[in-house]
């Protein structure tokens, strides 16, 4: 719901809200989101980011063609063919699913999208790169769903990377690391499907559990 404040309970029920209405989201809420993604950890403090903000219709619909591609070559065979992951039911996976071939086929829908980019000039990106980007992208979605908005983290652009960034426009030197499509969500926020900690936690060797964790 709009408003709320409690941050591990806006954590907890952030779940990627891939049906969108169409209805225009207002300015200054997109402005809080950006300002969230604004103060956002980075390397160096050296602010790198760059946020294009997308509400033109003949842009996103450049982008979804490849977006639409990507999900009939790679996205939705992936789906088909993979097990749930942990603490997901078959049930819930095939809703997951379903919401993120909604998605492919509206996704220049929804009524703005919020593209990250790192300004890199002439550097290679590496590992490194997404640490300087990804926190940003991390607290535009937790503002989103502080103010009541869906929203979700995705690159599968990527995949036809320099046909969606001239779709796109960006300029030499600057790459997109996501795009949020944002707007106001058809469905309910809840509990995220996660597995338990005592199977991804360990502490100071390898593969030994964490001793913190309960099971």
């Amino acid at each position: 719901m709009p408003g709320d404040t409690d941050l591990f309970e806006i954590m907890q029920t952030m779940r990627a809200m891939r049906r969108l209405k169409p209805d225009p989201v207002p300015d200054e809420l997109i402005g809080k989101i950006l300002q969230a993604g604004a103060c956002a950890p980075n390397g160096g403090n050296t602010q790198r980011w760059r946020f294009l903000v997308i509400k033109d219709s003949q842009i996103k619909r450049a982008v979804q063609v490849h977006y639409k591609r990507a999900f009939d070559e790679v996205i939705g065979p992936r789906y088909l063919n993979s097990a749930p992951p942990p603490g997901v039911s078959r049930e819930r996976y095939n809703r997951q699913h379903a919401a993120v071939e909604y998605l492919t086929n509206h996704f220049h829908e929804a009524p703005v999208w919020i593209v990250a980019c790192l300004e890199e000039g002439t550097a290679t990106p590496t590992r490194g790169s997404g640490a300087s980007i990804y926190p940003a992208v991390q607290n535009m979605l937790l503002a989103a769903r502080a103010l009541g908005l869906g929203a979700t983290l995705t690159t599968r652009h990527l995949l036809y990377e320099k046909e969606s960034e001239a779709a796109l426009g960006l300029p030499p030197g600057v790459h997109s690391y996501a795009i949020l499509p944002i707007g106001y969500p058809m469905g309910k926020f809840g509990p995220v499907g996660r597995g338990p900690l005592a199977d991804i936690v360990y502490q100071d060797r390898w593969g030994n559990p964490y001793r913190g964790v309960k099971e």
